[in-house]
C-alpha cells in the first residue's frame, strides 16, 4: 500500500510538472507571439473579448485553422475553414484581405498560434487569436 502511495505520489507530481511546464513556455511563447509591431495589431483575446470584438468589428474575418471534421462540429458564426495541417495553408490564406481584420482559432490554442505567426509572416495587418481556442468559445456559451 505505501509503495502505490509513492507511485502515486510521483505521477501526480510529474503531471503537474508538466502542466506547469507548458504554461511558462506558452507565457514565453505569447510573450513575442503577441508582440505590438509598428503599424500592425495582434493580440490575445479571452472568449468574452472575442464575442465583444467581433460585434464591434462586422468587417472581421474568421478564420479556423482546425480539420474539416472538427469544423463540421461547430464553429464560430461566419467562419472560414483552412486547416492549419493542409499543405495548401498559406496559398489558401492569400485569397483573404490582409488589410481586414481577422480573428483565428483552432480547437485549444497551438495550431491557432502557430497560424498567428503565419499571418505575421503574410503581412496581415490586425490578428486578433482567441485564447484556449473554440473549447474557451463553448465553455462561455456563445451564440
Amino acid at each position: 500500500m505505501v509503495m502505490l502511495l509513492r507511485r502515486m505520489f510521483w505521477i501526480a507530481l510529474l503531471l503537474i510538472a508538466a502542466v506547469a511546464g507548458w504554461f511558462v513556455y506558452e507565457s514565453s511563447w505569447d510573450a513575442g507571439l503577441f508582440r505590438a509591431e509598428p503599424g500592425r495589431v495582434c493580440a490575445n483575446l479571452s472568449a468574452q473579448q472575442a464575442a465583444d470584438w467581433l460585434r464591434e468589428h462586422p468587417e472581421a474575418q474568421v478564420l479556423d485553422v482546425r480539420s474539416a471534421q472538427e469544423f463540421s462540429g461547430g464553429a464560430l458564426p461566419g467562419a472560414v475553414n483552412v486547416s492549419m495541417g493542409s499543405a495548401d495553408f498559406d496559398h489558401r490564406v492569400s485569397a483573404l484581405d490582409r488589410q481586414r481584420p481577422v480573428l483565428v482559432y483552432c480547437a485549444g490554442g497551438y495550431r491557432s498560434r502557430k497560424a498567428v505567426g503565419k499571418l505575421k509572416q503574410l503581412g496581415f495587418e490586425n490578428i486578433q487569436h482567441l485564447h484556449r481556442g473554440y473549447l474557451s468559445w463553448k465553455q462561455v456559451a456563445q451564440p
